[in-house]
């Protein structure tokens, strides 16, 4: 019995005011959509563990909860990351 592999949970950590999270926003949203993936954003504003983790990295991408980018995201690599990610 084979399974299929889970979709990557893909989010972005940003705040309102944010220069970077504009074109970080885009960067994920044209590399999920590439891969008919969802994504979620988070703003770090409201959860004060995750701006204390991260409050000088914004924007950061996770996947399946790991950093895996941050400030302008390498949408190469994040390709990469979410194809293997896929392929199980």
């Amino acid at each position: 019995m084979s399974t299929l592999p889970v979709a990557p949970a893909v989010t972005l950590l940003t705040r309102p005011g944010c220069h970077l999270c504009e074109a970080a926003r885009a960067a994920v949203a044209r590399v999920t959509g590439d891969l008919g993936l969802g994504w979620t954003e988070l703003d770090v504003d409201q959860d004060p563990e995750l701006a204390r983790r991260h409050a000088e990295e914004i924007p950061v991408v996770l996947v399946d909860g790991v950093p895996r980018d941050f400030w302008q995201i390498d949408e190469r690599r994040l390709a990469r990351l979410l194809r293997e990610r896929l392929a199980g």
